[in-house]
């Protein structure tokens, strides 16, 4: 099982919600946006741990670019946990699962500015997998919302995969 989705499950909130959207499917869409929450997250938290350690001859374009996207990141993950309440569940609440959303340091204390791009580049990536499941998901239930979030989301990840490329490419 993947460390994103470990003990994430939200549980429904005690308000019954009609929208025309099938309650397994609200809870099925909630448990995977719950997963993309916390991929975002740890992608936030690595992006800005980045954004503090990097040095070198990248640091500037890897400084300033690493500092847009935990922004960008940042407001992402309220408005996916505001969907997740809207489709009448709760985001995942309990503090333990900080240090599974965050992801671990296997990176250790020294990274090459190429492999902190490398590792953000496969984030984005996994990411973005997750999201196009997701997406198709929501077109199949006629979720508009859910799907135009996403797609909106896809944008921001495959432009940021695009520009950490590029400054990384020969």
């Amino acid at each position: 099982m993947n460390i994103h989705q470990t003990s994430l499950k939200p549980e429904a909130s005690n308000f019954n919600v009609n929208t025309g959207l099938s309650n397994s499917y609200r809870e099925n869409i909630s448990e995977t946006l719950s997963e993309i929450l916390a991929m975002s997250y740890s992608l936030t938290i690595k992006s800005q741990i980045y954004h503090w350690n990097v040095v070198g001859p990248l640091f500037k374009p890897i400084h300033e670019l690493t500092e847009e996207h935990y922004n960008n990141l940042f407001a992402a993950i309220d408005v996916i946990a505001e969907r997740i309440r809207a489709l009448g569940h709760l985001t995942p609440m309990h503090q333990s699962l900080v240090s599974k959303m965050i992801g671990n340091d296997e990176a250790g204390d020294e990274i090459t500015p190429e492999a902190m791009i490398e590792d953000l580049v496969s984030s984005h990536e996994e990411v973005i997998r997750k999201m196009r499941d997701a997406i198709g998901e929501a077109g199949k239930s006629s979720d508009v919302v859910t799907e135009d979030m996403l797609t909106e989301r896809l944008n921001f990840h495959e432009q940021a995969i695009w520009m950490l490329r590029a400054i990384i490419a020969n």
